[in-house]
């Protein structure tokens, strides 16, 4: 099994995040685009001790950018939606 650290990079701070969180209990995490659903489960719930109940992914493209004559693109990323059991939370977003 690999480690959950290698799985989870980042939480996604966002406007749009945090309305998720006080509406659904909903936590958005930026991934490994190599690991799938179940893998992201185990993870959230070994590194923040909650009960995941569910799990929804997305990969995002990167988006091209011009720097004068070059074109140049962001790197493709991998977000999780996680959603948690009621009565557990996540410190990291907590205002």
């Amino acid at each position: 099994m690999k480690n959950p650290r290698d799985i989870i990079f980042e939480p996604v701070v966002s406007e749009k995040s945090y309305d998720l969180v006080s509406d659904s209990n909903s936590y958005t995490f930026v991934v490994d685009r190599r690991s799938n659903k179940t893998e992201i489960k185990l993870a959230i719930q070994t590194i923040f001790d909650v009960k995941v109940t569910s799990v929804n992914t997305m990969n995002r493209k990167g988006k091209l950018k011009r720097t004068g004559y070059t074109i140049g693109k962001r790197n493709d990323s991998k977000r999780a939606i996680v959603q948690l059991a009621d009565g557990d939370s996540i410190d990291v977003f907590e205002v």
